[in-house]
């Protein structure tokens, strides 16, 4: 790699993603109907593939979703990871739209290095990934999620673009 490249993967990189369980559609059998529904449209349009390509979705048949679902790039750069598309309810619930900012300027959970260690693993893997907990994003705040993390690519081979969608119960909200 030349010295003026980027490399996503630093080793000296301080944050080491935690361990997360190898992926299995088992795992959604308690998670809210629109996480499994997703999955289960993601894994018919990839066929034989890896994983699909953005082009393969068709928004109308996300639209019950979409309110809700992120679309994050992934970029060769220092930004790593960036929001291309961030649901309406989603903007709502944050206060504010993170579209076009990268993960680690608008991050919405316990740290920008929890958000990049889910999508670095999904980039490595080429796998879904399902994040399942509790977290406080505000001090008035305590929620229960459950977040599904799926790999786009425009080769087949490459993550180019990770489309999430979380399902939140909250536990706590105070004034």
């Amino acid at each position: 790699m030349d010295e003026n490249e980027f490399n996503m993967f630093d080793p000296g990189d301080p944050i080491e993603p935690q361990a997360i369980a190898a992926w299995s559609p088992d795992m959604l059998a308690d998670c809210h109907s629109s996480l499994r529904n997703l999955y289960d449209y993601w894994n018919a349009r990839r066929g034989t593939r890896v994983m699909p390509a953005r082009g393969d979705l068709d928004p109308i048949d996300l639209k019950p979703v979409l309110p809700l679902l992120m679309l994050i790039d992934v970029v060769p750069d220092e930004r790593r990871y960036v929001y291309r598309l961030v649901g309406t309810r989603e903007v709502e619930m944050r206060g504010s739209d993170p579209t076009g900012k990268a993960i680690k300027d608008a991050f919405y959970a316990e740290s920008a290095e929890e958000s990049t260690w889910y999508l670095d693993h999904v980039v490595r893997t080429r796998e879904p990934v399902l994040y399942r907990g509790t977290y406080q994003p505000l001090s008035t705040r305590t929620q229960r999620e459950d977040v599904l993390f799926l790999p786009l690519s425009l080769d087949g081979r490459t993550v180019n673009m990770v489309m999430i969608l979380g399902h939140i119960d909250w536990m706590k909200d105070e004034k």
